[in-house]
């Protein structure tokens, strides 16, 4: 292990490290807001729209990550729609995510007592306050699991960025290899920045999960 040359590369790693992070989590939030809007749509059984719903939940979970983008980046240039790496891999991520953050959203309010949403429209509320109000902080609380989960699928899922031209943390260790053939330095620190990005993230769903359960909720 040739310690000088990792210190020699650290900032290049850091910057992919960034770069990964930053594209992650603007994915990752999209994904969330398409979860929410298609679990709402399905819970109100929205005739034409759900379907349309149902539909894209179908294709994101059932088609890899590596296909769409591919379809995004090589694709839609063919129709005249062209995005940048960066644009592409959180265009994926959101894509390939939001699917997912649907059946976790879904599952979450099925599991609200029927009940709870019968009383709120006896109380004079609309469907969208109830659903705000009352079912959406419970089903939250019960979709914490899955939800941290995909959160952290979706996080290793950036390791493909690298096929569409994005400089991530993969495109960085593989260009590594590929200059100065240290296979072993550029893994150890590829194993190492991923470990520092999700080992965080895995302890504070850890927390957050407990400190749901020991308020209550989801439970």
């Amino acid at each position: 292990m040739d310690w000088g040359y990792i210190e020699r590369v650290l900032p290049l790693y850091g910057k992919a490290a960034w770069l990964t992070v930053r594209t992650g989590t603007a994915g990752i939030l999209l994904a969330t807001l398409v979860g929410l809007v298609c679990a709402a749509v399905l819970h109100w059984h929205i005739p034409v729209i759900r379907r349309i719903a149902a539909a894209y939940v179908e294709l994101s979970r059932n088609t890899p990550l590596l296909v769409q983008l591919f379809f995004i980046y090589y694709g839609l240039p063919k129709l005249g729609i062209r995005t940048a790496p960066e644009a592409c891999g959180i265009l994926g991520l959101a894509f390939l995510g939001g699917g997912y953050m649907t059946e976790a959203f879904r599952s979450g309010v099925e599991a609200v007592d029927r009940i709870q949403e019968e009383s709120g429209l006896s109380l004079g509320l609309t469907r969208f306050q109830v659903f705000l109000h009352i079912i959406l902080p419970q089903a939250m609380a019960i979709s914490a699991p899955a939800f941290m989960a995909n959160v952290i699928f979706l996080m290793k899922e950036t390791s493909v960025f690298s096929a569409v031209s994005l400089m991530d943390l993969m495109f960085t260790a593989k260009d590594q290899i590929g200059l100065y053939y240290r296979t072993t330095e550029s893994l150890f620190l590829l194993v190492l920045s991923y470990l520092l990005i999700l080992l965080p993230l895995s302890l504070l769903g850890t927390l957050f999960e407990r400190r749901l359960r020991h308020a209550g909720f989801g439970t």
